[in-house]
């Protein structure tokens, strides 16, 4: 059994595939506990694969968003080996701070202060930016590199260090620019 805080289906609205179809399968609980997140992480039911699965086989889009809090926590190869069978692409939005399960199609991470990353592999590099100091981000191993306004509080801020850093992107939260969940 996996506990599962909500399961929905909606547009990706940041990083590399926003504006995408995907079924959101947002995981409870985390092992962070950052001051900007938007989930509440210890609400949620007990759900099997089966069950999950059944849910997100609902909706027409073949794109899985695991995200949560942290779902590393919960996930394994048997539950993506399943997601795989029903013909999901499977993405993760994850800390880093958990190995995860190799099979995984796209891999978000979104790194937090002071944490040590624990995956090997990162296909997008999502930092919400904070001010903090983005060097030692630098020179990881990832495919695309995007910067994210906290809350859209901050945005200029991030669109002047983009402009003097052209390795990074911007990624917008569009979600809650056009008020969706």
């Amino acid at each position: 059994m996996r506990k599962i805080n909500e399961i929905f289906y909606s547009l990706q609205g940041e990083g590399f595939y926003t504006g995408k179809p995907s079924v959101f399968v947002r995981f409870s609980g985390c092992n962070l506990k950052c001051d900007f997140c938007d989930t509440a992480h210890e609400d949620g039911k007990l759900m099997s694969d089966e069950e999950i699965i059944e849910e997100i086989s609902k909706y027409p889009a073949n794109n899985i968003i695991i995200t949560g809090g942290e779902p590393s926590l919960w996930i394994d190869d048997i539950l993506i080996e399943k997601l795989h069978k029903a013909g999901k692409y499977v993405c993760i939005e994850t800390n880093g701070t958990n190995p995860l399960p190799e099979a995984i199609d796209w891999v978000t991470c979104s790194p937090k202060e002071n944490t040590v990353l624990k995956i090997g592999r990162i296909d997008e590099l999502k930092v919400v930016y904070t001010g903090q100091d983005l060097s030692k981000y630098e020179n990881m191993n990832a495919s695309h590199y995007y910067l994210q306004p906290c809350s859209c509080t901050n945005t200029q801020e991030v669109v002047d260090y983009i402009l003097k850093n052209p390795k990074w992107r911007l990624s917008l939260q569009t979600h809650k620019m056009i008020n969706i969940i």
